[in-house]
């Protein structure tokens, strides 16, 4: 399990809700064999409710590992790209939050994509705010017809997870309330020489910049 699981809020409350859930519904049992059945009842649909919450709770602490809270406009990574051949690059990725990746990558220009989780006001009042994930890497040809038959380069950013908010939400319906992902973020610059990039995301999507580069 992990270390950012465990101390998730989320999870947290998810945990007490179900114990505090399974010891009401335990109650009502007790009331049922002591012949109470109002108590019964009452404790039963309690507890019912509060495992509920609890499921939901633990939902969103699980559907939202590898994504990352955004403020106004973050560096998700800083990227240094070398040219190796014609059409052939090498990109190495400094996360922002310590992690380390490097891609052999073809073609012309280095596509990055990401989902974006857009939280409705009923779940800012719950403290969730919109975040990202990024989703893919790849190298992208000027042509069209090269991008259909050349070689092509890609390769995954995201985490494995057991769940995934952003591909609960677009199958289910009843999630709608809460959060929007009906949209992804992508960008692309051309690789002609050795650079240092910043990708950096925002509430309006992906950007890169050089890294020495003032944002205006």
């Amino acid at each position: 399990m992990s270390p950012n699981l465990v101390i998730s809020p989320f999870f947290l409350a998810g945990a007490v809700l179900g114990i505090l859930g399974a010891i009401l519904i335990l109650a009502g049992i007790g009331a049922l064999m002591h012949a109470r059945p109002l108590r019964f009842v009452l404790r039963t649909i309690i507890g019912l409710l509060f495992l509920a919450l609890g499921a939901l709770a633990g939902t969103i602490a699980l559907g939202i590992q590898g994504y990352q809270a955004l403020t106004r406009e973050d560096v998700a990574a800083r990227i240094s790209v070398r040219p190796a051949g014609p059409q052939q690059f090498q990109a190495a990725f400094h996360f922002s939050d310590g992690g380390e990746a490097a891609f052999a990558l073809s073609g012309d220009e280095i596509y990055i994509d990401a989902h974006i989780l857009k939280w409705k006001p009923l779940a800012n009042i719950l403290g969730l705010h919109t975040a990202y994930e990024l989703d893919r890497v790849e190298g992208r040809y000027h042509a069209i017809d090269q991008e259909r038959s050349a070689a092509r380069t890609i390769y995954s950013l995201s985490q494995e997870k057991p769940l995934d908010l952003f591909v609960l939400r677009r199958h289910y319906a009843f999630l709608a309330p809460l959060l929007d992902a009906e949209y992804g973020s992508a960008t692309f610059v051309p690789v002609t020489r050795p650079a240092e990039l910043e990708l950096r995301v925002s509430t309006t999507g992906l950007l890169i910049r050089e890294a020495n580069s003032v944002p205006k």
